[in-house]
């Protein structure tokens, strides 16, 4: 694998292709061609098959990155994309066979940010816009957070409770990045999904969104992805 890899990256919930904006240009500047997924958020079938439809316009060897319930959805989408060389997780979930977001959070106690999660009357989740900075994005500027909660892209219910199909993880190599300040999914809960699925781990002290407050570390993890295979 070169420089000229593809890496395509996937977002999730409350967030669009656009939240990795930062990580683009840094990954730019090192060679890399970059392509953001936007998924509908309506169901993890729906998302995996948009995120599958775009990788089958990218033959070249691509690495797969997912952040927070992206991460389930690389994990399903890989399955059939044999171009797909490694797959990265931005403090993700990466869901086992028959898991959902839903099962994995009945586990244990809900996570502090977990509370800003709040239903509609069509199904869809939101964070509440008041609460949003803390819970979501703690380490982001208070601008950048006012824009994220503005611009928040709901997660259906549908979604939210999608069972994985067979995991990606266990047939392709993996890149875990644990964010230790994250509200939504605890670290110690990243730490377990990550040392399942033998990842490769790096942390960094961030909220749930490192790509906006460390984008150097998101970036570094997935060069890291990249070279390793290269090698």
């Amino acid at each position: 694998m070169t420089k000229k890899a593809n890496i395509m990256l996937v977002h999730g919930a409350w967030a669009d292709g656009s939240c990795w904006s930062k990580v683009i240009l840094l990954l730019q500047a090192k060679g890399y061609t970059v392509n953001a997924a936007q998924i509908p958020l309506t169901s993890l079938e729906n998302d995996i098959e948009v995120t599958r439809r775009l990788l089958s316009d990218h033959s070249e060897p691509t690495i797969l990155v997912g952040h927070s319930y992206g991460g389930a959805v690389i994990t399903g989408a890989a399955t059939t994309t044999p171009q797909v060389k490694a797959l990265v997780y931005i403090t993700a979930f990466g869901l086992d066979e028959g898991e959902s977001l839903e099962s994995l959070a009945n586990q244990g106690p809900p996570s502090p940010g977990s509370t800003s999660i709040q239903p509609d009357a069509h199904g869809f989740l939101w964070i509440d816009r008041e609460t949003f900075h803390k819970s979501f994005a703690g380490d982001a500027t208070a601008d950048e957070a006012a824009v994220m909660a503005a611009v928040q892209k709901p997660l259906a219910l549908a979604a939210f409770g999608g069972k994985e199909g067979i995991p990606a993880w266990k047939t392709i190599p993996s890149w875990y990045l644990v964010c230790t300040e994250d509200q939504m999914i605890p670290p110690p809960a990243q730490e377990f999904l990550a040392k399942r699925m033998n990842a490769t781990i790096r942390s960094v002290s961030s909220s749930h969104c490192p790509f906006m407050s460390k984008p150097e570390a998101v970036a570094d993890i997935i060069a890291l992805a990249a070279e390793t295979i290269n090698n």
